[in-house]
C-alpha cells in the first residue's frame, strides 16, 4: 500500500539506498520539508502492517522513488506505485533500473522509457583559467537556458522562485561562462554535486563554450572535496568521456506521452 505521509525527517532519508534517487528526494525534503502542496512524500510497504520498503517524492510534475537499504518492492508494490502514476500524472519519473522493466511494462500506454546513463568526472587536477562567473543573475542564467529548455522557457516565474531558494539553502548554484553558457548544479548532497541543465545560446554553440565549463566545473568542485556526477542520454556518451567523465550506470527515465492530458 502506499500512503501520504509527513513522517520525513532527515535521519529517515539517510537510511535509503546510497544513490542518486534519495539524495534528489533529500534535496527536495531539505528545499521545502513537508509544507507545501507541490512537495509531498509518500511511504511505500508491502501492506497495512510491514515496515515501509520505499519512499516516493513527488515535487512539482517529477516523481521520484528510492529504496530503503536492505528492502525489495514486490510486485505488488510496482502495480501500486503504476496506480499512483496513473492518478498524479506525473511529468517525469525516476526509479533505479532494477525496477524499471516491471514498471515499465505497467505504464508503457502513457509513458515513454528512455536510456540514459550516470556519468562521474574523473579529476585531472588541473583548474584551468576560464571567465567563469560563480555567482550569475538568475536572469542571466534563465537567458541562457530558455533557448534549450522549453520547460523554463514556459515557466519562468516558477524557475527563479525554485532556483533562488535552493541557492539561498546551499543546496544549488549555477554558473556561466562568457555569459554565453550556463551549467547548474541540481544539489550538492552528501559530498555529490550533481549537474543539469547544460545550455549554450545559439549563436555561440559549437565553439566548445559548454565543454570548457564542465570540465572546469569537474575540476573546480573536484578539487572542494565534491564527486561531480550527471545524466545524458545515450546518444550523448562520447561527448561527456571526451570532456573526462566516465560512465558508471545506466538507468530509464520515464517521460509522459501526452503532456495536454
Amino acid at each position: 500500500m502506499i500512503t501520504e505521509t509527513h513522517d520525513i525527517t532527515e535521519k529517515l532519508l539517510n537510511t535509503l539506498e546510497k544513490n542518486h534517487y534519495s539524495r534528489r528526494i533529500k534535496s527536495h525534503f531539505l528545499a521545502y520539508g513537508i509544507s507545501y502542496d507541490f512537495c509531498r512524500f509518500y511511504f511505500v510497504r508491502e501492506n497495512g502492517v510491514s515496515c515501509n520498503d520505499a519512499v516516493v517524492s513527488i515535487f512539482n510534475a517529477s516523481m521520484v522513488v528510492s529504496v530503503f537499504e536492505d528492502h525489495i518492492l514486490s510486485d505488488d508494490e510496482i502495480s501500486e506505485l503504476a496506480t499512483l502514476i496513473f492518478m498524479t500524472k506525473p511529468v517525469t519519473v525516476e526509479i533505479e533500473a532494477y525496477y524499471s522493466n516491471r514498471l515499465s511494462f505497467l505504464i508503457s500506454e502513457d509513458y515513454n522509457a528512455f536510456d540514459r546513463t550516470m556519468f562521474e568526472f574523473v579529476c585531472k587536477n588541473h583548474i584551468p583559467k576560464l571567465d567563469v562567473n560563480e555567482f550569475p543573475k538568475l536572469d542571466d542564467v534563465y537567458d541562457i537556458l530558455a533557448t534549450s529548455f522549453p520547460a523554463i522557457r514556459n515557466s519562468y516565474s516558477l524557475w527563479l522562485t525554485d532556483m533562488s531558494h535552493r541557492i539561498r539553502k546551499g543546496l544549488s548554484q549555477s554558473f556561466t561562462l562568457k555569459n554565453c553558457s550556463s551549467a547548474t548544479i541540481q544539489y550538492i548532497i552528501d559530498g555529490i554535486a550533481f549537474v543539469s541543465h547544460v545550455a549554450t545560446i545559439p549563436k555561440e554553440r559549437g565553439k566548445h563554450h559548454a565543454r570548457e565549463l564542465l570540465y572546469w566545473l569537474g575540476e573546480r568542485l573536484n578539487n572542494d572535496g565534491f564527486s561531480v556526477q550527471l545524466f545524458a542520454r545515450n546518444y550523448n556518451v562520447s561527448y561527456y568521456t571526451e570532456i573526462g567523465f566516465t560512465p558508471i550506470y545506466d538507468d530509464v527515465v520515464f517521460e509522459r506521452k501526452n503532456l495536454d492530458g
